[in-house]
């Protein structure tokens, strides 16, 4: 990361307090450190990437992700995203499923989902960067923290957003989020390993776009990534 955060100005002002903490500038110097020294996901003009797609004013729905995909070409800063011309993963594939069996609409070709982020869709990972082939690599070195004062500053500063939590670790979100001002969707993760435990037949998509409409925003338009 450079010295100098390049940061959507919305999130930039909402967030400004936490750049000066001790926590951030040992995580910024941490991050620095890893990508002189190794291969490191995503590429640096992406950490933020879910945020600069979608400033502040424009969230309407939050879906959170645990970490970038540790693969090469896979990681672009959008939880459970890839992009065009990657194979989609897994757990992507049964959002897909589930997004085919909700709202009817046809599993897409491809895995990113930056339109859905410019809708509105915040597609947050709560650890923004990752080792090559190491899954979890840089959880517990500050990410974390910055990305639940992100969450939490939106449920104080907002109303009327869905908060998708899929999996243990996202819903453990929940105790940070004003539920008299937002609805939160929580389900197991869309992983091979837990998704027919109760992630198919939640039908997240379609009450996410209900809860909208009722209270007078436009809904996402899910089928836009096959447009």
């Amino acid at each position: 990361m450079n010295k100098s955060i390049r940061l959507e100005t919305s999130w930039k002002n909402l967030l400004s307090t936490e750049f000066e903490k001790e926590y951030f500038l040992r995580l910024q110097e941490t991050v620095r450190l890893e990508y002189k020294t190794k291969t490191i996901y995503p590429n640096p003009k992406d950490i933020f990437k879910a945020f600069d797609l979608t400033p502040v004013k424009d969230v309407k729905v939050v879906i959170i992700g645990q970490d970038p995909y540790h693969g090469p070409g896979q990681a672009q800063g959008l939880c459970f995203s890839v992009p065009n011309g990657i194979r989609i993963p897994p757990s992507l594939s049964n959002i897909f499923r589930e997004l085919k069996n909700d709202l009817g609409i046809n599993i897409p070709e491809h895995g990113d989902l930056s339109s859905w982020s410019r809708q509105g869709v915040l597609l947050l990972n709560t650890v923004l960067t990752v080792e090559k082939g190491i899954a979890n690599s840089h959880k517990g070195i500050g990410w974390e923290r910055f990305t639940k004062i992100a969450i939490q500053l939106l449920s104080d500063k907002c109303s009327g957003i869905v908060f998708i939590l899929w999996g243990k670790q996202a819903e453990h979100k929940k105790t940070i989020i004003d539920k008299k001002k937002h609805l939160i969707l929580t389900s197991v993760h869309p992983s091979p390993l837990s998704a027919y435990n109760g992630f198919f037949g939640t039908k997240h998509f379609s009450r996410t776009n209900k809860y909208l409409r009722r209270n007078g925003r436009e809904e996402i338009r899910w089928n836009s990534i096959n447009l």
